[in-house]
C-alpha cells in the first residue's frame, strides 16, 4: 500500500489527494463492574482518514457506525476515532462514544500488534467502557476472518480527499443571475424538534449589486413552526463560506440571529463520511447544468444551542446535513429529501422540472441517491434521472401532502413515500435572480416510507424498509 500522496490541486483550488476508507465489523462481550451476567457485543464502523493508510507510520482516521449490546443499547450514532499505528508503535487504538440507556459511554482499547502472533494480534480488541472517564466495565471484541474477511477486504476505499471545508468556500466568481446556497437540516432526537438553517446569495441577472441573505426556522414537535429572515446585506466575498452581517457559515460553525435577536443560534458541526453528489460530480466542478447540489457530508453530527423566542434548545449529537446549491434559479417546480435512515445509511432526492424552454414541460427528472453500507446506489447519479434502458425509469409524483419516488435498475427498485402534514409544514417565498418568485413548502418534521427491493429467482423480495416518523427533512416548490 502506497504511502504517497498526488498533487493534484481540486477545482476549488485546495491540494487534492488521496484518503481511504473502510468498514469493520466486530463481535465480542462485555462484562460491567455491576453485574454478573456476559452482554454480547456487535461494533460495526466505517472508518475514513483524510490520507492514503501508511502501515508503518501512524494514521489518524475519524468512525462512525452502530453499537449493539444485548438487552442495553442499539446506538447507530456511535462516532469516535482511530489510531492506526501496526508498526510504528504497534497498536491500532479505538476510542469509539455512544449512549446505553441514556448515559454516555467510551469505548477504549487497541490491538497490540505483534510479529509473534500477527492474526491474533491484528484481530483480537480488549477494550474498557468508560462512564465520564470511569471504568464501568471490560470487554473483548474479535474480528470474525471467516464471515468478515472479504467484505473487509472489499470495502477499502481510495477517494480523493479535501481539505476541511473545502467545500464550504463560495463558488461565486461575480456572473450575473447566480444563486449560491448553504443550508443545514438537524433533527434534536430529544425534543423531537426540527431545524433548518438556509443562507443564499443572489447575484440578480440586470447586474445590481449582489446580496446576501436567508432565514432560520424550528419545527417544535409540541407548537407551531417559528421562522425570521436575516438580511439582505451586502455580499462581501468570505473566503472560508457565508457572512450576512452577524450570520456566517464556517467550516465547522454555524452562528447568527434573526428577528432582532428573537432567534439566535450557535452550533458546532461535527461532518462524518465522504461527500454525496446528489448530481454528477461532473456538474458541481463544471457548472453547465441550471444547478447543481451536492452534500459536504451526507451525515454531521450538531451540538450548540437553538434560542427563538426565550426558548432555548440545546443539541448534543444531534443528527443532520449540510448541502450546498449553485446554479441560475430555482427550478419550475421541485421536490427535495433528506432522510438519515440510520446505521451510517442515508437517502438524498432531488426531483425538478427546469425553467428552460423545451424543458418546462417535461416530467421531473429524478436525482436519487442511496448510501448504504458505505456504498452509493445507483452508481451513478445520472442513471436516475435519464433512466436505464430507456428514459422514465424514476418518477416523481411532487402532490402534497404526500408526493411519492419510485424507480428501478436492473436488479433493483425503490419507492419513496414523503408525507408532509400542514401543521408541521412552512412555505416561504424564493426570488431568482431575474426577479421570478417561487414558492418553496419546507418540513424538518416530515414522515418518509421507503421500501427497497431486489430482483431474486424470478421476483422482487425486500431488502430494506425504512419508515421515519417527523425525522424525515423535505420540501416541494412551485411556481
Amino acid at each position: 500500500m502506497s504511502a504517497a500522496t498526488t498533487s493534484r490541486t481540486g477545482t476549488d483550488g485546495h491540494p487534492a489527494g488521496r484518503g481511504t476508507v473502510f468498514s469493520e465489523t466486530m463481535l465480542g462481550t462485555l462484562r460491567l463492574d455491576d453485574e454478573h451476567r456476559v452482554r454480547r457485543v456487535r461494533l460495526d464502523l466505517t472508518v475514513s482518514a483524510d490520507r492514503v493508510m501508511r502501515l508503518w507510520g501512524t494514521t489518524e482516521a475519524r468512525a462512525e457506525g452502530r453499537v449493539r449490546i444485548s438487552g442495553w443499547s442499539d446506538d447507530a450514532g456511535a462516532r469516535g476515532e482511530l489510531e492506526i499505528s501496526p508498526l510504528a508503535r504497534r497498536r491500532i487504538r479505538y476510542r469509539v462514544e455512544f449512549t446505553a440507556d441514556g448515559r454516555r459511554l467510551t469505548l477504549d482499547g487497541w490491538k497490540s500488534v505483534s510479529a509473534r502472533r500477527p492474526v491474533a494480534s491484528m484481530t483480537v480488541l480488549p477494550y474498557t467502557l468508560h462512564e465520564d472517564g470511569t471504568p464501568i466495565g471490560t470487554g473483548t471484541l474479535r474480528f470474525p476472518l471467516g464471515t468478515q474477511l472479504l467484505p473487509f477486504l472489499a470495502s477499502f476505499r481510495f477517494p480523493r480527499s479535501r481539505r476541511p471545508g473545502a467545500f464550504v468556500r463560495p463558488r461565486w466568481r461575480g456572473e450575473p443571475g447566480r444563486t449560491e446556497v448553504w443550508y443545514t437540516t438537524v433533527t434534536d432526537p430529544d425534543t423531537g424538534s426540527g431545524l433548518w438553517l438556509h443562507h443564499e446569495l443572489t447575484a440578480p441577472a440586470d447586474g445590481s449589486q449582489p446580496y446576501a441573505h436567508g432565514w432560520a426556522a424550528v419545527f417544535p414537535e409540541d407548537g407551531p413552526v417559528r421562522h425570521a429572515r436575516f438580511g439582505p446585506a451586502r455580499w462581501s466575498r468570505a473566503e472560508s463560506g457565508f457572512r450576512a452581517g452577524e450570520v456566517t457559515v464556517r467550516p465547522g460553525r454555524l452562528s447568527g440571529s434573526a428577528d432582532e435577536g428573537a432567534l439566535h443560534w450557535d452550533i458546532a458541526e461535527r461532518p462524518g463520511g465522504a461527500p454525496l453528489f446528489t448530481f454528477p460530480r461532473w456538474c458541481w466542478r463544471h457548472p453547465l447544468l441550471p444547478a447543481a447540489h451536492m452534500l459536504p457530508a451526507a451525515r454531521s453530527r450538531y451540538d450548540g444551542t437553538f434560542t427563538h423566542d426565550g426558548r432555548t434548545l440545546t443539541l448534543s449529537g444531534a443528527p443532520g446535513a449540510s448541502a450546498r446549491i449553485y446554479g441560475h434559479g430555482n427550478a419550475r417546480r421541485w421536490a427535495w429529501l433528506h432522510a438519515d435512515l440510520g446505521g451510517g445509511d442515508v437517502l438524498e432526492i432531488v426531483a425538478a422540472v427546469s425553467t428552460r424552454p423545451g424543458l418546462r414541460g417535461l416530467p421531473p427528472a429524478v436525482f436519487l441517491r442511496l448510501r448504504r453500507h458505505g456504498r452509493d446506489w445507483p452508481r451513478r447519479p445520472e442513471r436516475a434521472a435519464a433512466g436505464w434502458a430507456g428514459a422514465g425509469r424514476f418518477r416523481a409524483d411532487t402532490t402534497l401532502p404526500t408526493w411519492t419516488v419510485t424507480g428501478r435498475t436492473a436488479l433493483r427498485r425503490i419507492r419513496v413515500e414523503v408525507t408532509q402534514p400542514p401543521d408541521r409544514t412552512l412555505a416561504l417565498d424564493y426570488t431568482d435572480p431575474d426577479g421570478g418568485h417561487a414558492t418553496c413548502r419546507n418540513s424538518e418534521r416530515a414522515d418518509a416510507h421507503v421500501l427497497l427491493e431486489r430482483w431474486w429467482l424470478g421476483g422482487w423480495r425486500t431488502e430494506a424498509e425504512w419508515t421515519l416518523d417527523g425525522t424525515a427533512h423535505a420540501e416541494v416548490g412551485t411556481r
